[in-house]
């Protein structure tokens, strides 16, 4: 898979997909209170509408948060297919293990994100 053998890739891949698989289970049991609020006034007080929107834009929110690290998930999993996992995207070099160990999707090495963060 990769030239990399100074990590566990069998291992960091077996935690993305558990993941991955732990984000589209939550997403699937949220999905009702994404659905758009109903107004009708007179079935719903005025303060239970307001909070009934308050709990839809905050599922929302944690929908557009999972679709993010989702994203990065697969984006992940393509690196280690393409044999490209474990190096820098903008200088190359190898990612401290340490660092793939703590958060496996990241793609850049301290140095390169440093620099990202600071600009």
């Amino acid at each position: 898979m990769t030239d990399r053998k100074d990590i566990d890739l069998a291992s960091l891949r077996a935690r993305l997909e558990e993941r991955r698989a732990d984000i589209l289970a939550h997403s699937s049991h949220s999905e009702d209170y994404r659905k758009p609020v109903e107004l009708d006034q007179q079935a719903v007080g005025r303060l239970s509408r307001m909070e009934a929107l308050q709990n839809q834009q905050m599922h929302l929110e944690q929908e557009r948060r999972r679709s993010a690290e989702l994203d990065r998930i697969e984006k992940t999993l393509k690196r280690m297919d393409d044999d490209e996992y474990g190096h820098c995207h903008n200088c190359g070099e190898d990612i401290d293990k340490r660092r793939l160990e703590f958060d496996p999707t990241t793609p850049l090495c301290v140095e390169c994100a440093d620099k990202v963060r600071h600009v």
